[in-house]
């Protein structure tokens, strides 16, 4: 009978997985389709993005119903709950990850409008937005594979998008110096900038749970140096 109960935990466990999996597959897709509506300063592209969000937030609705059954009739042990919390806040951070390429197209929307689109230096953040993009695929296959050496990683790569960060937002400042009448445009673009660093940032916040999980501790707000001492 325990084996029964087991088998059947194993398989509700396997089923939610997939299921935050999928709403990664999701979020990622909404993040490619956010920058390509950027590079070409397509509405019609923003438009799918914020369209998308809905289905972003039913997802993460249904998994956390899932998890809150799970944990109710199964009384996970030490590691098995770790994994579940784990699952609940990658579930919030991909759909916090949605919601900053939603902002993205509301902003370029807003760009498009403004009739300032072909004068801004857009270009210049598609580095940032592909390092964000690649980074947050990285977080889910690692997950997919509790892989503490590929979160090590993450953590490390997110210093490139904020690096980037700091220049956009200096030529950017330099860029609406020079002409003062991009300065409303130019500020969308800065919003676009910073929701692109919080991809990252909601990226490496998966390889720390990940790191949860398999070592048991919390190692949020830890200097990196240490997490690497740790883990090893």
């Amino acid at each position: 009978m325990e084996k029964h109960i087991s088998s059947q935990f194993d398989a509700e466990l396997t089923h939610v997985s997939s299921r935050v999996l999928e709403l990664g597959g999701l979020v990622e897709a909404q993040i490619r389709h956010a920058v390509y509506s950027l590079s070409q300063f397509s509405t019609e592209v923003a438009e799918q993005v914020i369209a998308t969000e809905a289905q972003v937030n039913m997802m993460e609705v249904e998994i956390d119903r899932d998890l809150s059954s799970i944990i109710a009739r199964r009384q996970p042990t030490a590691i098995d709950l770790r994994l579940l919390i784990a699952i609940s806040k990658t579930t919030a951070n991909l759909e916090r990850a949605g919601d900053e390429s939603e902002k993205i197209a509301r902003m370029v929307k807003a760009i498009v409008a403004s009739g300032a689109a072909r004068s801004l230096p857009s270009s210049e953040l598609r580095v940032a937005a592909d390092l964000a993009s690649a980074l947050l695929r990285k977080a889910l296959d690692a997950f997919a594979r509790l892989d503490v050496t590929a979160a090590i990683s993450i953590l490390k790569e997110d210093d490139l998008i904020d690096a980037e960060f700091d220049g956009f937002v200096r030529k950017l400042v330099t860029y609406m110096m020079e002409d003062p009448r991009t300065i409303s445009a130019s500020l969308d673009l800065l919003f676009i900038a910073k929701a692109i660093e919080r991809i990252g940032d909601h990226a490496k916040n998966i390889a720390e749970f990940i790191i949860y999980v398999v070592k048991g501790a919390d190692v949020r707000h830890t200097a990196l140096s240490e997490i690497e001492s740790f883990v090893k």
